[in-house]
């Protein structure tokens, strides 16, 4: 087949690290396929200079400026970002002949690719992640245009059962949706000797570390768990909580760590590459991820991959893949149960050698070979006998 992805979740020169899910998905899918990947890329980040460089082994990679009106407008950002494609890559998009078109995120993405896609004449599938349906199909002005998108969609891949599940609720024929999880790459995320990895970083060797690993935003509990970290500090004086990533919200947990008297056992690392962050998973005793709202993080299952025990809070997609012999589940919103969590979590033991085992039943080819036939089916105009638990 001849693939045609459209998304803004992919790496650029701008943003090399965006989107790691993908492409590992779609490498993999373009060792079978041929596979063109056009990302968006928003006209302030374009502005603002590129970050480095990007090559993705056999994906065909190109990028459009995705111009559009900031704040109050965004609810025309679907047509914009539509606009932005056939104005920038119209020519080159017609002349390519695509067998199928694959949006990967639902809005903008996929409200404008099921337009491009009946331009072009083909049919095409969407892949949903979390917020685009948990938090922006809530919007009054967007969610009929995620329903519609999702309405005419061949085929909808959801990355957990619940994601799916609320797709159907907005509007997609049951019979289309399909629940695929995203793999782990074991080669990459496996155990290793944590003493090892702690000197390779830096770290010390004997304290209790709690590690975050994401983007650093109010939405993904950062907050909640520099409010919940003090009740670890309490049974362990030298526990140490580790934030790795960026995002806007780095100033005020600094601010709040200082205010709470816990800033020496905080630490801000940074973002790092997303094969750097094994030995992050080794070296943490524990990994947390205190999201409002998921679909299914790969850092919960590649932490699990290197036999780390994880506390999260029971949204989205995470308590289908993280069982009780590998972590804890909390509400969320609640910085004292996180508290609680975390203190239980250093007092309970856990396998390392059962975690890594369970993480290692995500594989990437079974999701490939899954996500292969969906689209071979949809691009030839088979019908859909999918269901959301499939």
């Amino acid at each position: 087949m001849k693939i045609l992805i459209l998304t803004n979740l992919f790496p650029t020169p701008w943003d090399p690290r965006r989107g790691t899910f993908n492409r590992q998905q779609f490498q993999r899918l373009a060792e079978r396929h041929e596979v063109d990947v056009l990302t968006a890329v928003d006209f302030r980040e374009r502005m603002a200079g590129a970050h480095g460089s990007v090559y993705v082994p056999g994906v065909r990679r190109d990028h459009f400026t995705f111009y559009h009106p900031p704040g109050m407008g965004r609810f025309l950002n679907a047509f914009c970002f539509f606009a932005s494609v056939m104005w920038q890559r119209g020519r080159e998009l017609r002349a390519a002949r695509y067998d199928v078109l694959l949006a990967s995120w639902a809005f903008p993405d996929a409200v404008a690719g099921a337009w491009v896609a009946r331009l072009l004449g083909i049919p095409y599938v969407v892949k949903v992640h979390g917020s685009d349906l948990n938090v922006q199909a809530e919007a009054r002005l967007r969610r009929p245009q995620i329903r519609a998108a999702l309405r005419g969609a061949g085929a909808v891949i959801a990355v957990s059962k619940a994601l799916a599940r609320k797709a159907v609720e907005l509007g997609a024929p049951a019979e289309r949706v399909e629940a695929i999880y995203n793999g782990v790459d074991t080669r990459v995320f496996h155990r290793g000797d944590r003493t090892a990895a702690r000197e390779r970083l830096g770290l010390p060797a004997d304290v209790p570390i709690v590690l975050y690993a994401g983007n650093l935003k109010a939405t993904k509990g950062c907050h909640d768990l520099i409010e919940a970290f003090p009740m670890l500090v309490k049974r362990h004086h030298d526990a140490r909580l580790i934030y790795v990533g960026e995002g806007p919200s780095r100033a005020n947990l600094e601010d709040r760590a200082a205010s709470l008297c816990c800033a020496p056992g905080v630490r801000f690392e940074g973002a790092v590459d997303h094969a750097a962050l094994a030995d992050w998973f080794r070296a943490a005793d524990v990994l947390c991820l205190p999201s409002h709202n998921e679909g299914v993080p790969n850092v919960v299952l590649e932490a699990m991959a290197c036999g780390t025990p994880v506390v999260a809070t029971a949204v989205g997609g995470i308590p289908e893949v993280l069982p009780e012999t590998a972590g804890i589940l909390v509400p969320p919103h609640q910085p004292h149960e996180l508290g609680t969590a975390l203190v239980e979590a250093f007092e309970r033991h856990f396998d390392p050698i059962v975690i890594a085992a369970h993480a290692a039943t995500f594989r990437w080819d079974e999701n490939i070979d899954r996500l292969e036939h969906t689209l071979h089916r949809v691009a030839a105009g088979e019908p859909a006998h999918l269901g959301a638990n499939a």
